[in-house]
């Protein structure tokens, strides 16, 4: 069943101009990547309205945040999962950047978080990188900033050291798996700033706290979090 699932994923990644990739259905005029019923039904969260919402809570204790929130939640096997799927693993930058863009105009609504400064996507490692091509939160953030007016600043925070992957760790094995391998290579063009750091998805948050711990270490700075999605379980 598996093997059948990752084949039809791969016959979706060949006909994306055609197919939605969360349903699979033709797309018609205007429609690009996702239908707009699948559009109207991603299960967005609204966490933005919300400061004691359950992505801020992952981080109650851990790091202070001026806020934190997510586009729309999901969970494993969930068909929006194919959304984040093709966004990071199939190179659907395209897709990543409408997304983001969607995401934007929710959070230029929003007072706290249309004040922050600037958007800032968690880093990969140069290798990662390379490998993959493109960095996924750079082209949400990008999609963002676009509805946001807001810049991109995707050079300054940087990852110090290749990590394993977070999946099938404990929260703790993730935190120490991220601990200390991020870096700022200009700190003055934070100071002052209200930072607001992308990611795609957050799960135990440990790549953000040790991002947004490394951020608060420059004098004057505020950090925010915003991911795509939030992945329930």
């Amino acid at each position: 069943m598996n093997r059948l699932l990752n084949a039809f994923d791969d016959l979706l990644g060949l006909l994306y101009p055609s197919l939605c990739i969360t349903c699979g259905e033709r797309l018609v005029s205007q429609e690009k990547y996702v239908c707009l019923k699948c559009w109207l039904d991603l299960p967005v969260c609204r966490f933005h309205h919300d400061s004691d919402n359950k992505v801020a809570q992952l981080f109650w204790g851990r790091v202070q945040l001026e806020g934190a929130t997510s586009y729309f939640q999901y969970r494993k096997g969930s068909r929006y999962q194919k959304l984040i799927h093709f966004i990071k693993y199939k190179g659907l930058k395209g897709l990543g950047f409408e997304t983001g863009l969607r995401f934007g105009d929710v959070l230029a609504e929003s007072d706290r978080f249309s004040a922050v400064d600037m958007l800032v996507p968690v880093p990969l490692h140069p290798s990662k990188q390379k490998e993959r091509g493109f960095n996924q939160s750079e082209w949400i953030a990008r999609g963002m900033a676009d509805s946001m007016g807001k810049p991109v600043i995707s050079e300054n925070l940087f990852r110090k050291m290749f990590s394993s992957t977070q999946t099938r760790k404990s929260r703790f094995e993730r935190w120490q798996n991220v601990e200390d391998i991020f870096g700022v290579s200009a700190p003055e063009t934070f100071e002052n700033k209200h930072i607001l750091l992308v990611d795609d998805v957050v799960t135990t948050g440990s790549t953000l706290e040790a991002c947004a711990t490394e951020l608060l270490k420059i004098q004057g700075t505020r950090v925010s979090v915003a991911t795509l999605a939030f992945a329930s379980f």
